[in-house]
């Protein structure tokens, strides 16, 4: 049990990816605990759910066909994702 909370408690992106899948549905029990835990001393990822939050609110009444994006401006945003997560 010890071990499940350091991980919790230190990993962002476990955080932001329970942050997504709550919103997207629904989470356990126990994920709701970890994300409580981890919210309440991690200032960066409350504003990213909060953030997250608001962009839901915000695209709630589109459908996906709205929005299209060619190939080539795909390719050029995965090429930067991929260069910004290389950084690390």
């Amino acid at each position: 049990m010890r071990s499940a909370l350091k991980n919790i408690i230190y990993n962002c992106k476990q955080a932001t990816f329970l942050i997504e899948k709550r919103l997207a549905g629904k989470i356990t029990t126990a994920e709701t605990l970890q994300l409580r835990i981890h919210l309440a001393g991690c200032s960066i990822c409350k504003i990213y759910q909060q953030q997250s939050v608001l962009i839901n609110k915000l695209f709630a009444g589109f459908n996906s066909e709205d929005f299209k994006l060619d190939k080539t401006f795909k390719q050029t945003l995965t090429e930067q994702i991929e260069k910004e997560m290389n950084k690390n």
